[in-house]
């Protein structure tokens, strides 16, 4: 592979761009592998000189959810591509990227001339402090045209996780599972309000009769709202809201008992309380983002982890970890991640490591549990969950959301999944506050997608007809999906794609309301 025509390290991030040389860095190159030796260093950025075709479209990925922003695009110099990219013109299609588990937060930027990747090694907002310590940052990789764009992301994709293990066939057995994965959860008609364990118990009842007696036993998630202190208010976790959820192991036996697999939402890295063990980054609850460089914080989600198993959950979804660390969602970190000026309780390792760090403590500690993550770092948390959720939130309150968020990320991140993960495009609502023609539309498409399958429903919204759709669509999903697949083929025009490939039909779908027609079908 064609080494880079340049090479420049920032020692501190107020500091300019220089040879490495000069930054007290070195600066490895084997066949792809960047290795740097540093005392004090933030960034290295590392430069490719090629002339790009004048109609070149351009595609790259996002930090951790996408959030309805995936696209192709013509040459913009500053944009920012996190962890890979294509280039698509009359000439053909190719790319570059790094390996999943990278030990930097590593982006491209993209101009006329060539490219450029930058490797954030940063320690929080702060230089990471190798003391000489020689990092593996990454391993780089190039991509050349496959015959299209879709099959050239999809080389691509299978490339940069070639040394991740083989991921298991779906089977309908307890523990971890590539899939399918399908089942009900309550965020979506619920939001966390005004639930309890019968309303929790009838999620699983509907969706054990809409499965029919599929083999495959689908999951029903206990979405956030079941603890003390509200909505996304934090740790601990060892509890229910009393007088709500008294008994956990009591609702998970009784999930199990109507014929679901119990699963339960948590936010590992925030507690109710300060803490002494909290991160000094910025967040708009100061004192209480916990900071994972302490071993305690680890040993506590550890023991977060130990105990839902025991009272009898077998899926876990942690959520909100790549704000509790940066004080950012993904739209907001752009190339700075973070707030500049504060540090890790351990400085010596890169934030990269340290969320790496993280997820392999939750991988370790959750053996046997289908483990999701949302609002996770994807290209760091590939294969060290079983599910990631790809996108943004969808809705069960406004249908644009859901189309501009599911869609556009199920459409643009598809060669992820079972590759990195499975693949977690967000929920299909079905409540009464929107459209039920369209909702059946996303339901079908996420249903041929083969990825996994979750669904909100709302009681009230429940019809003869709406169930008939909903138990379409899950039996699908818990077959597996469309055989062969499916692909947006008008994806380089269209951020959600209205005409796909699935097998060998061609589905056209309408991600718009018509005008006049009945919004619940």
């Amino acid at each position: 592979m064609r080494e880079p025509s340049a090479v420049f390290v920032q020692a501190n991030p107020s500091d300019g761009f220089v040879a490495p040389s000069r930054g007290g860095a070195e600066v490895s190159w084997n066949d792809g592998t960047v290795e740097v030796t540093a005392t004090r260093i933030s960034r290295v950025a590392l430069r490719w000189s090629e002339r790009l075709p004048a109609d070149a479209l351009i595609l790259g990925d996002a930090w951790e959810r996408s959030y309805g922003e995936l696209q192709w695009r013509h040459q913009q110099p500053e944009r920012l591509l996190p962890w890979y990219f294509l280039v698509h013109s009359s000439a053909g299609t190719f790319g570059m990227g790094v390996d999943v588990q990278p030990n930097a937060f590593c982006a491209w930027t993209v101009d006329g001339d060539g490219f450029t990747l930058w490797l954030d090694l940063r320690n929080g907002g702060g230089p990471v402090h190798l003391d000489g310590r020689t990092l593996t940052a990454a391993v780089v990789r190039r991509f050349e045209d496959a015959g299209t764009p879709w099959q050239t992301l999809n080389a691509a994709v299978a490339s940069l996780s070639t040394r991740l293990p083989a991921r298991p066939e779906p089977a309908p057995v307890a523990g971890p599972v590539a899939g399918p994965v399908v089942g009900a959860n309550n965020w979506y008609y619920a939001y966390g309000e005004n639930f309890d364990e019968k309303a929790v118990l009838k999620d699983a009842s509907t969706i054990v009769e809409l499965a029919d007696g599929h083999p495959v036993k689908p999951f029903s998630v206990v979405d956030d709202g079941w603890y003390p202190g509200g909505v996304c208010s934090g740790g601990p976790w060892d509890r229910g809201t009393p007088g709500v959820f008294d008994d956990l192991a009591g609702t998970a036996a009784a999930i199990k008992a109507i014929g679901a697999r119990p699963g339960l939402w948590f936010r590992p890295l925030l507690v109710r309380e300060a803490s002494a063990l909290a991160s000094k980054g910025p967040h708009d609850k100061p004192g209480r983002a916990l900071d994972p460089t302490y071993p305690e914080v680890l040993d506590g989600i550890g023991a977060d982890l130990r105990r839902f198993k025991d009272w009898g959950f077998e899926l876990v979804k942690h959520d909100f970890s790549t704000y509790d660390v940066f004080g950012n969602f993904g739209p907001a970190m752009g190339s700075r991640l973070t707030d500049d000026g504060w540090q890790f309780h351990d400085p010596t390792r890169t934030t990269a490591e340290i969320v790496l760090d993280f997820y392999r403590g939750v991988r370790s500690a959750a053996p046997d549990l289908v483990v999701i993550g949302c609002n996770t770092v994807g290209h760091l948390a590939a294969g060290l969950v079983d599910v990631q959720r790809i996108g943004d939130d969808t809705s069960g309150r406004d249908w644009e959301r859901t189309r501009k968020m599911g869609v556009n990320t199920l459409a643009f991140r598809l060669p992820q999944h079972n590759r990195f993960f499975t693949v977690d495009a967000d929920c299909v609502p079905c409540t009464p506050q929107t459209p039920w023609e369209l909702n059946a539309r996303y339901l079908d498409l996420i249903a041929r997608s083969g990825t996994a399958l979750f669904l909100s429903i709302d009681p009230a919204a429940r019809t003869a007809g709406i169930d008939r759709a909903l138990r379409d669509g899950i039996r699908l999903a818990l077959d597996g999906g469309t055989p062969g697949g499916i692909e947006p083929t008008d994806w380089l025009t269209n951020t959600t794609p209205n005409e796909w490939r699935a097998g060998e039909d061609t589905v056209r779908y309408g991600w718009t309301q018509p005008w006049g027609a009945d919004p619940n079908g």
